[in-house]
């Protein structure tokens, strides 16, 4: 049973991550909070923030976030040619 949390963290955390730098659009925008990011193929998942750097925490905070929604509600997650996160919810 360890075992499998632990390689479902991992899973988990690789995706994020991957999501994040393949993914993940950061821009300046004209306004009082001038970050805005969101992650392509992703809906709803975005984020604001006063720097680049903290938009991109809000960001993955979002998805993070996200992703467990759609986990605990077993609903279809995107994938990419790299991950599967559906197979979580097969495998519960």
């Amino acid at each position: 049973m360890e075992e499998q949390r632990s390689y479902t963290t991992s899973m988990f955390t690789a995706f994020v991550d991957h999501l994040m730098e393949s993914r993940a659009r950061v821009e300046r925008i004209d306004d009082d909070v001038p970050y805005f990011g969101r992650i392509r193929g992703f809906r709803g998942v975005w984020a604001q923030g006063q720097t680049r750097r903290e938009c991109e925490r809000n960001l993955r905070e979002v998805l993070e976030e996200w992703l467990l929604l759609k986990i605990r509600k077993h609903q279809f997650i995107p994938t990419t040619r790299k991950y599967d996160l559906n197979v979580l919810l097969r495998s519960s």
